[in-house]
This record gives structure tokens, sequence and C-alpha cells, in this order.
């Protein structure tokens, strides 16, 4: 799968959030898009991934030499992002369940599996709305990276994680983000230091 962007911008009313961004992603890569708060960093990953339209330019999902259309990027990417909800009425064993119902989990991993690497086993009948903020996080994570998606996208990905779960995001990336495309929005260096491509949005206005 490749993602090409061909001067892609996007206006909110007279204010340029970016302008003309021109790039080529294929599996394997990985690319940070750093920038202050406020920058529009969320705003570009909501672009890439079809939740919000650009303004001009051109965004385009491939597989092979086929384009795939904007109504199905859904179900090739997954996302974790501080706004984005999960349902908190759901236990921990029935979010998994209903969003597998929407998403293959990588091979060979049960949802048992998950909730011991995310290390949320004696919370696993528990309700999601009774969860911690970090736990809530961990979990954000481990739907993006354990769902068989060729695209992750990753939004301040360590927010709410306190030192050790910091030290289990990067051991996650590790093991679980290889092979795919994967971008990370952040301003924290430690979250994207391992990423092949950096660019400053502030580059894009």
């Amino acid at each position: 799968m490749k993602i090409h962007l061909e001067e892609a911008s996007k206006r909110f009313q007279y204010e340029w959030i970016f302008k003309n961004l021109s790039l080529e992603l294929s599996q394997g890569n990985s690319l940070a898009i750093t920038g202050s708060n406020g920058s529009g960093k969320s705003t570009l990953l909501k672009c890439l991934s079809g939740a919000i339209p650009i303004t001009s330019g051109k965004i385009e999902y491939k597989l092979g030499e086929k384009s795939i259309p904007e109504s199905d990027w859904f179900s090739h990417l997954s996302i974790s992002a501080p706004y984005m909800e999960v349902p908190e009425e759901f236990s921990l064993e029935e979010l998994l369940n209903f969003h597998f119902k929407f998403k293959n989990p990588l091979a060979g991993i049960s949802n048992k599996e998950i909730i011991d690497i995310l290390y949320l086993t004696q919370h696993s009948s528990k309700l999601v709305g009774q969860f911690s903020s970090g736990m809530k996080q961990r979990l954000k994570l481990g739907l993006a990276l354990f769902s068989d998606v060729p695209f992750i996208l990753l939004d301040e990905p360590t927010s709410n994680l306190d030192k050790k779960g910091i030290e289990w995001y990067q051991e996650m990336m590790a093991h679980y983000a290889q092979g795919r495309i994967l971008v990370i929005c952040s301003n924290e260096p430690r979250e994207y230091e391992f990423c092949e491509q950096i660019i400053a949005l502030e580059d894009f206005k």
C-alpha cells in the first residue's frame, strides 16, 4: 500500500493550516509530523485519515496500481488520539469483541493475549468508563496496533502515560509497528525518535 499527497492544503476560513504538502509513504515507512501546540498536526492527521476533506491538492491511497476510494480508506487504517472516544459502557472484553467485528486482529494473537500485553489483565471485566486516563491510553494504542491494517496514525501517543507507560509504548512500537505505514503527530521526540522522516508543519504554512 502507498499513500500519496500532492500539494495537499487545508484552510479554515482565512487561515491556512498547511499548504502545498507533497510526499509519498509506502509500507514500512514512518513519518513524524512535528509542530507547536495549535500548529495543526491533528488537522493534518484527520485529513490523512479522510475524516475531514482537504481544501485543495490531492491525497491518494493505492494498493498496487489500484486507487482505493476515499469511502474505503477507513478499512485500511487505525487511529489512536487523545480526542478519540472509546465506548465506556463496555467492559474491556466486550470492547475488544466489538472492535474486532470491524477490524481483523493481527494473526496469531488472542484477545486474552492483547489484554495481558496492555497490562490490563485484572481489569478485563471492568467497564472502560472506570479506567484511569493512562489505562484508556494504553487501550487506544492497543486497539490501533493490534488491528491488522497497513496504516497506523498516532496523535500524541504518550499523553497520560507515566514513565513506565512511555517505556511500554516504545517497546510496543518496536514489536508491532514494523512493516506498516506509520504517522505520528507529536512535539515530544521520545514519541517519534525512531521515525525515518520528520516534517515540521510550520514549514508548510
